[in-house]
């Protein structure tokens, strides 16, 4: 692909940030062969936010009222929610999710990710962990992003069952199926 002039790259910018949010300065210096800081230029001339407050604005427009429990106690950045349906969060290894002598991110905060999304996608007051079974696929590492996904598969009187599928750019890292109880009995064709 050869280089675009200026006007036309913060074009196309615009409109591939525009249809997807959370794409990052990196992948788009990528696709257009430019630098990470001629994208931060661009979409300064542009008054386009950075990742993380794009993510934030999209969130906003997105969620639902959380209830089984604050949406700042979630683990990573709740992206997507559709309560008794499906969510989606964003965890990024830091230095303070790793070993420090490896930069391997600890299993827990996979778990604590998955879960608290499994958690909040709950449309109750009260949701509780009753059972989780867990698969890890792969380690992740420092500076790696975590998009989790919670669906949930079933539900009776008073538990729901919820998979979360965890991914790197794509690849599946974490799986855990969930079974939670709730406080209030659900009609089960809701």
């Amino acid at each position: 692909m050869a280089r675009k002039n200026k006007k036309a790259r913060q074009e196309e910018l615009q409109t591939v940030i525009a249809s997807n949010p959370f794409i990052t300065d990196e992948a788009l210096a990528r696709s257009f062969q430019v630098s990470v800081q001629t994208v931060r230029l661009d979409r300064l001339e542009l008054s386009i936010p950075e990742h993380r407050e794009r993510i934030k604005h999209v969130a906003k427009e997105r969620l639902d009222e959380v209830k089984a429990l604050p949406l700042e106690e979630v683990i990573g950045e709740v992206i997507d929610l559709h309560l008794d349906h499906e969510a989606i969060s964003m965890l990024e290894i830091t230095e303070d999710h790793v070993f420090s002598r490896n930069g391997i991110a600890r299993g827990h905060y996979l778990f604590a990710q998955a879960n608290s999304l499994a958690v909040a996608v709950i449309n109750d007051e009260l949701a509780l962990t009753m059972r989780s079974s867990l698969e890890f696929n792969r380690q992740v590492l420092l500076g790696e992003r975590i998009i989790a996904k919670a669906v949930v598969t079933k539900k009776t009187e008073r538990k729901t069952y919820v998979t979360v599928t965890s991914r790197v750019q794509g690849e599946e890292v974490f799986q855990g199926d969930f079974v939670m109880y709730r406080s209030h009995a659900a009609s089960v064709n809701e």
